[in-house]
Order: C-alpha cells, then structure tokens, then sequence
C-alpha cells in the first residue's frame, strides 16, 4: 500500500480534488482544512499578516492508484506553478492487510514532489 499526502494552497483545493476524482473516481481520502505551516512558498497562518492557509489529502491506496494521483498532481502543479503543491508517497503496511509486504526501507519505499 502506498500512502499519499497532498499539501496545497486552498486556492487549489478543488482543482486538487477534481483531477484525482477524474483518474480514480469514488476515491477515499482525509482532509484536513486549515493547515498552517512555513514552506518554501511561505507562511500560511490564516492570520491578517499571513492570511493563507493549506488543505492536507491523505490517501492510502495501491501503487497503480498512487501513480494515478501522481500524474494528477502533476498535471495540477504545471496549471498552478507558484501555489506550492506538494506531494509525498511512502509505502506503508497496513494492520491486517496480508497484502503489503514492505517495511519502508526499501529505496523505492518513498518518493516526493
């Protein structure tokens, strides 16, 4: 199993969601809404001073459903260039799924964008 996270801006947010839901459609994820941090494209607080803020998608899926998003995200960072889209997968091993073998240790274990 594969374990995406999506950081974005929340100018994208529905940008984000279409072009996973248009390559996986039904998709189960999380958000979270309200994201702060500090980046590389900047502090987002949701204050007056720094009034941005982020939207995390976590998702767990196969690999051909990671590779999907992938070229999702892809696709939603060339249209939106300056909005500090990130991507990170990583495998993971899920509690009761005979399925997924790897430990994360792996070099092809994790990947980011």
């Amino acid at each position: 199993m594969v374990r995406t996270e999506i950081y974005a801006n929340r100018s994208v947010e529905e940008d984000v969601f279409e072009a996973i839901e248009n390559r996986l459609p039904g998709f189960s994820y999380s958000l979270f809404e309200d994201v702060q941090g500090r980046g590389r494209s900047g502090v987002r607080h949701g204050t007056a001073i720094w009034p941005e803020l982020n939207v995390l998608y976590v998702i767990v899926g196969t690999k051909s459903e990671a590779s999907l998003i992938r070229a999702a995200i892809m696709e939603v960072k060339k249209a939106f260039p300056k909005e500090g889209i990130k991507l990170i997968q990583y495998s993971v091993s899920l509690i009761g799924d005979r399925g997924s073998t790897s430990n994360g240790t792996d070099k092809e274990s994790r990947s980011g964008v």
